[in-house]
């Protein structure tokens, strides 16, 4: 038995090797990190408005802290340079673990697993809005703005359900049992060896925030985080919002289709993370992997609704 265990240890840790081997070089490092269960659903919210023009939209996530999953609120910040486009994290099955591949941005929106976030990442692509002229046009069909700030905006809802992965259950994973059955397009493909820089300051601001946070882990809430989405970064400490506000709203455990309407928004019931989510005492600490981020493909507009990602 113990050798049989070994062989297994083994055989998991050359898989990951190897998924790091392959992942394509771009100009910034990350560090990978590997958990042996699954993150909870993702939770159906509202976005907040837009409050600031020029500002994108960063889906919210789950994360892997000391204590477990620890849910990252979505959050609008300022785009870091004129055609930049934010390609959200995911969680990967590979070798019988579940891998993080780091988010970045660049000129167009690459590979996330498919797993639709809502708001514009519909499962491939980004269809939330395009960059014409120098400045940012908001497709206001599946995001939310501030209209008395926030002018530049359009509708169309033909490219949104053109690059839609629907999503019914809210996974939060691609790839494994449950997972997300969505391979790179060829586009994906080309764009995930494109220069790629990471997140700002503010979207690691946000992630720091809410790590601290113990009301943010799984283990503490029962995958229904009650802050979900901030209009701005936080800068708080555990019991702190700091600079962002929250909004938004998810349907309480049990509760079906409570969630709030409004573009980009999730419907649909509201899931609990189920059996994926051992007791606290039994949670693996995670494995890093140093690395560079994974890249992919995605359409330059594309949103996902996956009833939708929130």
């Amino acid at each position: 038995m113990r050798n049989f265990r070994w062989k297994r240890v083994f055989a998991q840790a050359t898989m990951l090797a190897l998924l790091v081997c392959l992942i394509p070089a771009t100009s910034n490092a990350a560090v990978f990190v590997s958990v042996g269960f699954a993150p909870p659903v993702l939770p159906v919210y509202v976005q907040p408005p837009c409050p600031q023009d020029g500002w994108m939209w960063t889906p919210g996530y789950w994360a892997y802290g000391d204590d477990g999953y620890y849910w990252v609120p979505g959050t609008w910040v300022p785009a870091p340079y004129v055609g930049a486009l934010w390609t959200p994290g995911y969680w990967g099955w590979g070798g019988g673990l579940y891998v993080w591949h780091g988010g970045y941005w660049g000129p167009h929106v690459g590979y996330y697993g498919g797993v639709n976030y809502g708001f514009g990442y519909m499962g491939i692509g980004f269809v939330g809005g395009v960059w014409a002229g120098g400045a940012f046009r908001y497709n206001t069909a599946v995001m939310r703005v501030n209209t008395t700030v926030i002018h530049n905006t359009y509708v169309d809802n033909t490219i949104v359900r053109k690059n839609t992965i629907v999503n019914d259950r809210h996974v939060a994973y691609s790839g494994g049992p449950g997972g997300i059955n969505h391979q790179p397009t060829p586009e994906e493909n080309r764009y995930s060896h494109e220069q790629h820089t990471a997140p700002t300051s503010n979207q690691t601001h946000q992630e720091s925030a809410a790590r601290t946070n113990v009301n943010n882990y799984a283990s503490h809430n029962g995958g229904h985080p009650s802050n979900v989405a901030t209009d701005r970064p936080m800068t708080g400490g555990p019991h702190n919002n700091g600079g962002g506000t929250p909004n938004g709203a998810h349907g309480p455990a049990g509760s079906p289709g409570n969630h709030g309407g409004g573009p980009g928004s999730n419907p649909g019931t509201h899931h609990s993370n189920g059996g994926n989510r051992p007791a606290p005492e039994s949670r693996p600490a995670p494995q890093s992997h140093g690395s560079q981020p994974h890249g992919g493909g995605g359409g330059g507009g594309g949103e996902h609704d996956h009833g939708k990602g929130h």
